[in-house]
C-alpha cells in the first residue's frame, strides 16, 4: 500500500524560460532501447556473458559503489586511481557524468519527496521513473552545483565533460574484439548485449530506486519521506533497494540491516576493507546524529 503522505503535490512553478531537453540522456535512452529490438537476432552465449560481467562491473562498482556510496555520500575512501577507474565504470551506464549524477542525488536527499526533489513519485510514478531524466525547466539550477567537491578535481571534471564518449569507445572495443574472435556477427552480438541490453536494464533498475523505492515496500524507520525497502529492487541493484534504511542513515555504506537484507555492495566494501584497499568506512553506528546530509 502506498504511504499516506504520497498525495500529489504541486510541481515547481516554471520560470517561463522554457523546457530544456537533456540531449545526451535522451539520445542514450532512445539508442539503447531501440538496440534492444535486435536482441532475438543477435543472441550469443558469449554476448550474454559479456552483458552480465559488464552489468556487475558498471552498475555494481560504477553506480552503487562509486557514484552513490563513494562520490555522493563519501561513505568510504579509496585510492585516487581506483576512484577514477570506478568513476569511468559509472559513466559506462549512460546515466550522466559524476558531477551531474552526484549533484542530482544530493539534491534528492536534501528535500526528499518535497517540491524540490528532482525525482519524487509525488509528481507521478512515470516522472520518478524516467521523465525527470529527459529534461528540466530552463530556470532550474544546474544540479552540478551540489557537487562542488568534485568540481575541484580536474580529472572528475574531465570525466564529467566527456562521460558520453566512454560508452562509444566500449561499443567499438566490443565490436572489434568480438569480430576478431568470431566475425562481424559476433561483434554485433557483443555490442547489442553488452551495451544496449545491459544499459537499458541498468537504466530501469536504477530508476526503480527512485520510483518503486518511494512507493512500494516496508519501512524500518519513520523517515520524513516516502522511502521504502524493496527486496526486488535490491536484488537487481546490489543492495540499493534497502532505500528506507539508506534514507535513515545516508552516509552509512551498509544499506541492508536485517538478516534478510542482503547488500552485495556492502559485502564488497567489507572485503576491500580487509584487503586494505578501502579506509574510513562509515557505518550506521558511526554516522554523527547531527550530520546526516552529504557534504556539498
Amino acid at each position: 500500500m502506498q504511504h499516506p503522505s504520497t498525495a500529489a503535490i504541486a510541481r515547481p512553478v516554471p520560470s517561463g524560460k522554457g523546457y530544456q531537453i537533456i540531449w545526451h540522456n535522451c539520445l542514450a535512452i532512445v539508442f539503447t532501447h531501440v538496440g534492444c529490438l535486435l536482441a532475438p537476432w543477435t543472441f550469443s552465449w558469449s554476448g550474454l556473458g559479456v552483458a552480465l560481467v559488464l552489468y556487475y562491473l558498471c552498475l555494481g562498482w560504477g553506480i552503487s559503489l562509486c557514484y552513490h556510496r563513494l562520490l555522493t555520500h563519501r561513505g568510504f575512501r579509496i585510492s585516487r586511481p581506483l576512484e577514477y577507474f570506478m568513476t569511468v565504470l559509472g559513466a559506462l551506464n549512460s546515466q550522466g557524468g559524476p558531477l551531474w549524477w552526484v549533484g542530482t542525488h544530493r539534491l534528492h536527499h536534501r528535500t526528499p519527496d518535497d517540491v524540490n526533489d528532482p525525482h519524487t513519485p509525488r509528481h507521478g510514478f512515470n516522472w520518478a521513473h524516467i521523465l525527470w531524466s529527459l529534461g528540466h525547466d530552463k530556470g532550474a539550477p544546474d544540479p552540478r552545483y551540489a557537487a562542488g567537491d568534485l568540481a575541484k578535481d580536474p580529472v572528475m571534471v574531465w570525466i564529467d565533460r566527456y562521460h558520453w564518449t566512454f560508452q562509444i569507445l566500449l561499443a567499438g572495443a566490443l565490436f572489434g574484439i568480438g569480430a576478431a574472435i568470431g566475425g562481424p556477427s559476433l561483434g554485433l552480438s557483443w555490442v547489442i548485449w553488452g551495451v544496449c541490453i545491459r544499459t537499458t536494464f541498468s537504466f530501469h533498475v536504477t530508476w526503480l530506486v527512485n520510483s518503486a523505492g518511494h512507493t512500494w515496500g516496508y519501512r524500518n524507520y519513520d523517515t520524513p519521506d516516502d522511502s521504502r525497502n524493496n527486496w526486488i529492487v535490491s536484488l537487481f541493484t546490489f543492495g540499493e533497494g534497502w532505500h528506507n534504511n539508506h534514507h535513515a542513515s545516508q552516509r552509512s555504506v551498509a544499506h541492508g540491516e536485517r538478516w534478510w537484507e542482503f547488500d552485495l555492495s556492502y559485502q564488497t566494501i567489507r572485503i576491500l576493507e580487509k584487503l586494505g584497499w578501502v579506509t574510513r568506512v562509515i557505518r550506521a553506528e558511526s554516522v554523527p546524529a547531527t550530520d546526516e546530509r552529504p557534504p556539498t
